[in-house]
């Protein structure tokens, strides 16, 4: 039995439920099947008319899946889950249940990579418009909305350049524009960071990353209103064929297990990383919010509990420079991706925001000289030492 007033740490352990009653499995089973037998014809068709509690085919839904989003929805603080194959799939099945063709939905620019190639590759082709501007900026999403937009995208702290995002003003901007907000929760995680209670209506994560945090699997996660949900999942999710697989949504879920105490090792690893960095000669700049000198600096202790393990900071030379500087480090893994147990490290221009031109990375504050560290749970002094002797050997 969950208990409302448990605090974070108990309920990522607990789960919403996840022990099996009718076995008494303290683990949450893996039902690794693609189809479920029907009782007989008469409840088949119940099932497929909805009259009728039950699983038909994985594709649409799975006790496994069922049981990710229960929990997923219950540590984000909403009524209901969805869990997608991917973080892409998540984001693309929100926006196509929310948009029709001549429809536009407004974005931070600087935002993952692969959600930028999404919106300015994918979505024009099906007649939506991707609206990208600087959310730091509130009077340029005002500016960016009209009466054909149904939605108010942002990502914070936002990738690969840790800009906050002020998630209560925007909230209001939607308020006032009866569109929803979706934040992209993905870099803080529910441990640090819980938007629906800044007014937030639908969160977003690349389930990849900090929900697995190890490395082994993909997928994508939204939580939000019951309706809009159950919505998602018969317009688009269903349709589309966006499913998890059961063994991923397991595997997500053990990942869950250790969020609360994993973002722990990772956030206080960043902050003595970012400190380091910060007075290193060859550094010309650290992207931290946890530092006093980020200018997001107070709106992130406003809105989170703790500043995560993914900072950023430019080297003092050129693109070469840095990617000659990432060669050189022998604990970090040069790797896209982020949220692993392992420390990784990778070059944002040339790599994972590679989708931007050179004008578009100017514009969200992406320099050619940066790289991006998604900081491990090793032991601090070692990863400090492999950024000091590869600082060395830059020129």
């Amino acid at each position: 039995m969950i208990k409302k007033e448990w605090g974070f740490d108990s309920l990522a352990v607990h789960g919403a439920e996840s022990m099996d009653p009718h076995t008494g499995s303290v683990a949450p089973p893996l039902y690794q099947t693609s189809t479920f037998f029907f009782h007989n014809s008469d409840h088949g068709e119940a099932l497929f008319k909805g009259e009728a509690d039950g699983f038909i085919y994985s594709r649409i839904a799975n006790p496994t899946q069922q049981c990710l989003e229960r929990q997923m929805a219950c540590l984000e603080g909403g009524e209901a889950g969805l869990a997608f194959s991917s973080g892409l799939s998540a984001i693309a099945a929100l926006i196509m249940t929310l948009c029709q063709t001549g429809d536009n939905f407004v974005s931070s620019v600087t935002i993952y990579g692969g959600t930028h190639g999404q919106f300015q590759g994918f979505m024009p082709r099906v007649g939506i418009d991707a609206r990208e501007v600087r959310a730091t900026h509130l009077d340029e999403i005002e500016a960016a909305i009209d009466d054909k937009t149904r939605l108010l995208f942002i990502e914070t702290p936002a990738n690969p350049n840790l800009d906050v995002i002020d998630i209560r003003g925007c909230a209001e901007i939607a308020r006032k524009h009866n569109i929803p907000l979706a934040v992209d929760n993905t870099f803080a995680t529910s441990a640090l960071q819980r938007p629906l209670e800044h007014g937030a209506h639908i969160i977003v994560h690349s389930a990849t990353k900090y929900i697995s945090g190890h490395g082994d699997t993909v997928a994508g996660v939204l939580v939000g209103k019951e309706e809009l949900m159950t919505q998602i999942r018969k317009d688009t999710l269903t349709p589309v064929g966006f499913c998890i697989s059961p063994f991923n949504a397991w595997l997500l879920m053990r990942g869950l297990k250790t969020l609360a105490v994993r973002m722990k090792r990772h956030s206080e690893n960043a902050m003595q990383v970012s400190q380091y960095l910060s007075f290193h000669p060859k550094i010309e700049k650290v992207y931290y919010p946890g530092l006093s000198i980020h200018p997001g600096y107070e709106l992130a202790r406003s809105q989170m509990y703790g500043f995560g393990g993914m900072l950023a900071f430019e080297i003092k030379g050129d693109r070469e420079d840095a990617k000659r500087f990432i060669d050189t480090l022998e604990l970090f893994t040069n790797a896209v991706s982020l949220g692993d147990c392992d420390s990784l490290v990778c070059h944002p221009a040339s790599t994972t925001h590679s989708t931007y031109t050179p004008e578009q990375l100017k514009e969200a504050d992406i320099s050619e000289s940066m790289v991006r560290l998604s900081v491990g749970i090793e032991d601090p002094q070692d990863i400090i030492n492999d950024l000091g002797q590869g600082l060395k050997r830059v020129s």
